[in-house]
This record gives C-alpha cells, structure tokens and sequence, in this order.
C-alpha cells in the first residue's frame, strides 16, 4: 500500500489483489467512470470519490453473501487506514447493510453502481456493442423485465431521485461519463 491510500494506484491494486473477475473489474471502472464524471459536475474531489467507486465491491468476489459483503471488505480498509466517509460510503451502497446514504458521495454512488451496470447491459446487446452510440431512450429497456433482469428497476429509479434527477437525465450523464472511458470498459464496440 501506499503511503495514501486515497489513490487510484492504490485501491486499483486492492481491487486487482482481491478481484480476479474480468466482469467485476469492469463495472468496477464502470462505477468509476460515472462516479468521477458526477464529481467533476458537483466540483468534488474527483480522485476520492473514484477511489470509492473502484472498491466499492472489491470483496464480493471473495465474500458474495449478504452477510459478508461489503462487511468484510470494509474491515480490509480499515485495516489499511483507509478513512470512515470512505468505508460509510461504500457500506451505503448496499440497501442491507443499515447505513443510510446522507452525503452526495453516498447517493452518487448508489445511483451509479446500478445505472452503470444497465446501461453497460445496453450497450453491449446493440449490433455494435458500442456505448458511443447508445441514446438515453436505454430506460425504455427497464420495462423488458428479461433485459438485464439482476439490475434493480427500483434502484435505478430511487437512485436518479436520491440525486434529484430524472431517470433520462441520470442515464443520458452515466453514458456520457462512461463514454469517456469507452476503450478500457471494452465498449468501443465496431465504432
């Protein structure tokens, strides 16, 4: 570790450590990407609020019980002194773990981690399984139960509104976010 571990080079070493899944590494960027997207817009401190999108599931891979995750990853934090609006942020994000989401980091993360998921689902069920071309109209998809059935409809709705946005406006600024990291979430597709 790092004498900080509030860097990216850090918590994506953690990640690596911890994950080896390619898809979980992935929405982990994914989250990322939206993540620091929204702290640029809300003028926060872009590399801390990535840093808890990057670990915001590093555990689940080792500890995918709701009685585990993100319990167990939270305590690895803190035992690399990681700080508490660190490990209350992500503990938020999980609608179980009795931590509820107050500041803007909480709320930007629980939207996004859902949001970045459907909206990676989307992209890649398009012809050129490319997030450059997908629109905004990608939540007409959440009527089609069967379309990307393990992302909670409610958390996508609910996490838009916890941001006071709407549900076209949060997906319109996830593609967007995401869009800037086209290449490393694989998503150029053909384009």
């Amino acid at each position: 570790m790092t004498s900080d571990p509030i860097s990216r080079d850090a918590a994506w070493a953690l990640l690596t450590e911890w994950t080896q899944s390619q898809s979980l590494r992935k929405h982990a960027l994914a989250v990322e990407a939206a993540v620091r997207g929204y702290a640029r817009t809300f003028g926060e401190d872009e590399e801390g609020w990535a840093v808890v999108a990057l670990l915001h599931d590093f555990d689940y891979e080792r500890y995918p019980s709701l009685a585990d995750h993100p319990f167990r990853g939270c305590e690895e934090l803190q035992r690399r002194g990681y700080p508490e609006w660190v490990t209350r942020a992500i503990l938020s994000h999980a609608d179980y773990s009795g931590v509820s989401r107050d500041s803007l980091l909480e709320k930007t993360l629980f939207a996004c981690d859902e949001m970045a998921g459907f909206v990676t689902a989307a992209a890649l069920v398009r012809p050129s399984k490319s997030i450059l071309d997908l629109e905004a109209s990608v939540i007409r998809r959440m009527k089609d139960k069967a379309f990307a059935r393990t992302v909670s409809r409610d958390d996508l709705r609910n996490g838009a509104a916890g941001l006071g946005l709407s549900l076209e406006t949060h997906a319109a600024n996830v593609i967007a976010f995401m869009r800037e990291q086209a290449d490393p979430l694989d998503l150029r597709g053909s384009l």
